[in-house]
């Protein structure tokens, strides 16, 4: 099985950096895509919600409540 990163969540740096920390308790590792500072150090402009987290395929399904439980806390 080939692994590769998928996209779990995007947001503001805060939002994913509190995401990630609730990953990493659970010994999920992740990989931050940061659009807006690649962006902003190449002189072009990006949504600064541009933030990806991405997890291994291999771990997506143990990701997957962590995520939609840090989506429901956020969005209360």
């Amino acid at each position: 099985m080939e692994t590769e990163h998928i996209t779990v969540f995007s947001g503001s740096s805060i939002l994913v950096k509190g995401l990630e920390n609730r990953l990493e308790d659970n010994n999920i590792s992740v990989l931050i895509k940061d659009r807006f500072e690649s962006a902003r150090l190449g002189g072009f402009g990006e949504n600064r919600t541009a933030i990806e987290l991405q997890v291994l395929n291999i771990d997506l399904e143990k990701a997957k409540p962590i995520v939609e439980a840090y989506e429901k806390d956020i969005n209360t």
